[in-house]
């Protein structure tokens, strides 16, 4: 009879996944909060998320899990409190309470085989060729930051940002793209989370287009100033989420492997911070007088708060 394994047991199959010194120095990956050293500690239920946020403690709560995997961390800098009467001690509060444990899988699962940019290529339906940036103590080749990839057949860039809306969480944001629709792509780099920082890396990988989150004015500007670059720019959680689910599924393998009595659950709470969006509208003289108000309210398909795909 499968049996429930301890804390501790799964806190160690995760480092094994994801093993901590894989991270960036200036990362804050591992246990934020649980007693991995009690034995009684049993883990029947884990929650996977990108943000520990207060809403998604208040659902590991809510499901019975006494496990939350996140992907950013809780505490990236420095504290000096960790008091419940400020938002990021009044989750630590909240998960000890209820006897949650956390554990964040943050740069070391960006990095990972699969890692987050894997994932964000499967929910996109591309055939990954290797990473954009290699790890270079990997002698398979098969780690690193970012990963090249191509598509089963060519389309349009339009096409393809179609593809990606519908395939990726719904955010309010949506997808924005830089580039000729009618354009053809065969080859993209992906890069789940802030991709802005490797765009030399992307023009000297020869792709037709880079997809990745948080693209700023200056940077984008000066990528296609360089290159016919095309660019895709999503929601940064939006990029992030689906690695989600194939943590879940990796853990899950894992539990089986094992004989665990273990289940996996993926939030679908949506914790991007942008909740609206009104489109640019058409109208005579954009910089010469404001909009009215009829222009610019946002119609009900234009406020997209949504849940994952």
């Amino acid at each position: 009879m499968p049996a429930q394994p301890t804390l501790s047991e799964v806190i160690a199959a995760l480092d094994t996944l994801w093993p901590r010194d894989r991270a960036e120095q200036w990362d804050a990956v591992g246990t934020v909060c649980g007693d991995v050293s009690d034995p009684q500690a049993r883990v029947s239920r884990v929650l996977f998320a990108v943000d520990p946020v207060q809403q998604v403690a208040d659902e590991a709560v809510a499901t019975g899990a006494e496990l939350l995997v996140t992907h950013h961390p809780l505490y990236l800098r420095g504290t000096t409190t960790v008091a419940a009467d400020t938002f990021k001690g009044r989750v630590v509060h909240t998960l000890i309470r209820n006897g949650v444990a956390l554990h964040v899988a943050h740069t070391n699962a960006d990095t990972a085989d699969p890692g987050v940019s894997d994932a964000l290529a499967g929910a996109l339906g591309l055939r990954v060729l290797r990473p954009l940036v290699p790890d270079p103590t990997d002698p398979a080749g098969r780690r690193g930051l970012g990963r090249i990839c191509e598509l089963e057949r060519p389309l349009p860039l339009g096409d393809l940002l179609e593809r990606a809306a519908a395939a990726l969480p719904v955010t309010a944001q949506g997808l924005r793209a830089a580039g000729d629709p009618a354009m053809p792509v065969a080859t993209i780099a992906v890069c789940g989370g802030s991709g802005d920082s490797l765009f030399e890396t992307v023009r000297a990988a020869g792709v037709d287009a880079y997809l990745t989150a948080d693209l700023r004015h200056h940077p984008a500007s000066e990528a296609r100033e360089h290159s016919p670059l095309a660019l895709l720019d999503a929601a940064h959680f939006a990029t992030e989420w689906p690695w989600c689910e194939q943590a879940a599924a990796q853990l899950d393998a894992v539990a089986e492997r094992e004989g665990w009595d273990l289940r996996t659950e993926v939030s679908h709470t949506v914790t991007d911070p942008w909740t609206a969006h009104a489109p640019s509208l058409p109208q005579e003289s954009p910089l010469s007088r404001p909009a009215t108000a009829q222009q610019t309210a946002p119609t009900d398909h234009d406020l997209t708060p949504g849940a994952p795909n």
